[in-house]
């Protein structure tokens, strides 16, 4: 059998989010945050990487006490890789990551473009299927015509992400 880097929606992503958000809410506790379900698992119907994406939104004041318990949970600052408004964190401790899905973490500042952006896609391809579909045949073109490279499926999206992205953002391209 031949292992594909998408697979069809499946049904229990969203509880994988909710595990995973259990888990973050016990390190949180007191501190100001909410927890989004973004990227591809978060939209029914959507193939994807079973790989859960969820941004941890706070005020930026919050940010220096979410890192520290953060990492207390076994998470690593990765830093905004490029993307201000956007710290990224992996989760390194290897009992807890062998329990929990895999997933990738951000803290978000609440209001900021990435964030902005995040929300966008995610409520747009919910509300229009036909745009779902349209990137779901590409990604599964994507993978089957380059062997499931990760990086080719990364590069050949790209473009078409971008466009639905600003049809989210309602034609919004720049920052802030």
């Amino acid at each position: 059998m031949t292992v594909t880097l998408v697979q069809p929606y499946d049904p229990a992503w969203p509880d994988w989010f909710q595990q995973i958000k259990a888990f973050l809410e016990t390190g949180l506790v007191g501190v100001g945050c909410t927890f989004e379900h973004v990227g591809s698992t978060s939209i029914p119907g959507m193939v994807a990487k079973p790989v859960i994406d969820l941004d941890i939104v706070t005020e930026e004041r919050c940010f220096s006490e979410i890192k520290a318990r953060l990492e207390t949970l076994g998470y690593v600052h990765l830093g905004d890789l490029g993307l201000p408004g956007r710290e990224a964190f992996e989760l390194a401790e290897v009992e807890t990551k062998a329990h929990l899905p895999e997933h990738h973490l951000y803290v978000c500042e609440d209001g900021s473009y990435e964030l902005r952006k995040h929300l966008a896609f995610r409520d747009f391809m919910r509300q229009h299927p036909e745009w779902r579909d349209r990137l779901n045949r590409l990604k599964l073109e994507l993978c089957s015509r380059d062997n499931n490279d990760r990086q080719a499926y990364i590069d050949g999206k790209s473009e078409m992400v971008a466009v639905i992205t600003s049809l989210a953002m309602g034609g919004q391209s720049q920052k802030g």
